[in-house]
């Protein structure tokens, strides 16, 4: 066996014996002094090892062909109607999507941004509606012309109100003009109005009775809406609730949707039966029309990663708008690009990165409105956003994509119908953020480094320091050497 001699032969740290050992106050105040150095070092190292650091490179996107851009929003347009607010989706490569609906919600507005009801549904209208034959066939006058005056008067006399509301200038409704007064003769003769009462035909002429069309709403020509006596007046002034009749515009097919309306109406009570409700107008023909002049759209729509337009504009394929009363004043809720992150996950990024996520909702919370009435007609309001995509790379989420972009803004005069539309450009380039790890065994070097150092350097001074001490006291003692 190994004596034990031989084993402490190896010995690097050999002891000196306590009484051979002498304590100075000096070297007190420098272990002290090392102490506290250690404590402040290892803090520090400690600190450093704690903080996370990155790295950040401009590299160009990888992404491929398939993959798609979500854009995220929530405007309120207080002068557009739900009923013809449409939006479209345009870019670069020819793709031209209008009216996207199954992403899309609408609800109903009023001018004060206070939602008026449910969610509208714009339910599906065909693209062309059938029409009479144009002719030179002779027809007299079989509607009834109402006014503001007379508008209220009618509303509340008669069980069944179908009214035209139309724009002479209008290409649509010259075309509806012929059939519309054809179907008012034959229901005047079925119903005469003063002997039956049923029902009356009647038509508002949108450029004479600019503030009676503006109260129903009507933002497209012609525009047919059907007011009811008694079970839809609510309680707020008498209003009548009403609906809009979106089907053929031949007479036949008039004639059939106001033989229906009256169906169900006793002559002699002139009130609507309680069986009205299982007596409708075939589904899609008529729907309730909006309650108030404005709309909030939400949702959200999927595009490619090239430059292209998102749009928001009046649109309808058997209806024309008028371009000086059209106002795309909008506020902006929400609008951003990509994956919608949940609040926990952004948290612990900021913490990582302060600074990221500032742009990402730059539209956010901000009002674009103009007014037509103040020489602002035919205003396109424009949105320029440059998106630039940007990945981080953590120990905790694998990775993380971000967009950000920047937004410019600005009003534009147009001879074409006013929308608002949104611009985007995304960059061919994206910011990669990568996290840098940190191993702990150098943690633990660097530990080590600071102990040892701190006690050899504390070590050299203290011995520099004591030499020194006694080199001055031989010499006050008068010792040469």
């Amino acid at each position: 066996m190994v004596s034990t001699a031989k084993i402490k032969s190896v010995d690097f740290y050999r002891k000196i014996p306590r009484d051979l050992t002498e304590a100075s106050l000096s070297g007190a105040g420098l272990s002290i002094v090392a102490a506290l150095s250690m404590m402040f070092l290892f803090g520090m190292e400690l600190n450093n090892y704690l903080t996370v650091s990155t790295t950040t490179s401009v590299v160009v996107d990888k992404s491929s062909d398939a993959e798609f851009l979500r854009i995220d929003f929530n405007m309120s347009f207080p002068a557009l109607s739900c009923e013809f607010a449409s939006v479209d989706v345009s870019d670069v490569l020819g793709t031209n999507r209008l009216n996207i609906t199954k992403t899309v919600r609408k609800h109903s507005i009023d001018k004060n941004l206070r939602p008026t009801g449910s969610e509208f549904h714009s339910g599906s209208t065909a693209t062309e509606l059938k029409h009479d034959v144009e002719d030179d066939e002779e027809y007299g006058e079989g509607s009834v012309s109402l006014n503001g005056h007379s508008f209220d008067r009618v509303t509340h006399h008669y069980p069944i109100l179908v009214v035209n509301f139309f724009a002479p200038w209008c290409y649509w409704s010259n075309r509806l003009k012929p059939s519309w007064e054809k179907a008012a003769n034959i229901m005047r003769e079925r119903y005469d109005r003063e002997s039956d009462g049923r029902i009356l035909v009647a038509k508002v002429d949108c450029t004479e009775e600019v503030d009676l069309c503006r109260r129903n709403h009507i933002q497209g020509y012609p525009s047919i809406r059907i007011f009811r006596k008694g079970s839809d007046v609510r309680d707020d002034h008498g209003h009548h609730d009403h609906e809009s009749y979106y089907g053929d515009r031949d007479t036949d097919s008039l004639v059939k949707m106001m033989e229906d309306l009256v169906a169900p109406i006793k002559l002699d009570s002139q009130m609507i039966t309680s069986d009205n409700s299982s007596t409708k107008l075939e589904t899609g023909l008529k729907r309730p029309a909006p309650v108030a002049g404005g709309c909030r759209i939400e949702g959200f729509v999927r595009v490619k990663k090239v430059p292209g337009n998102l749009v928001i504009s009046a649109r309808s394929a058997a209806h024309s708008f008028d371009a000086s009363q059209m106002n795309m004043s909008h506020v902006i809720s929400s609008f951003s690009f990509g994956k919608t992150i949940t609040p926990k996950v952004m948290s612990d990024i900021k913490i990582l990165l302060p600074h990221l996520g500032r742009s990402h909702d730059r539209l956010n919370g901000n009002s674009y409105v103009t007014n037509p009435r103040d020489s602002t007609e035919n205003v396109t309001i424009e949105h320029f956003l440059q998106v630039v995509k940007t990945e981080v790379m953590t120990r905790s989420y694998k990775l993380v994509e971000e967009y950000e972009y920047t937004a410019h803004s600005s009003l534009v005069h147009s001879i074409h119908i006013p929308v608002a539309k949104f611009h985007y450009e995304p960059s061919p380039m994206q910011v990669l953020i990568t996290e840098n790890p940190k191993s702990f065994s150098h943690f633990l070097t660097n530990v080590c480094a600071i102990i040892g150092g701190v006690f050899t350097v504390a070590g050299i001074l203290d011995s520099i320091l004591h030499n020194t001490m006694r080199m001055v006291k031989k010499v006050e003692l008068g010792k040469n050497f």
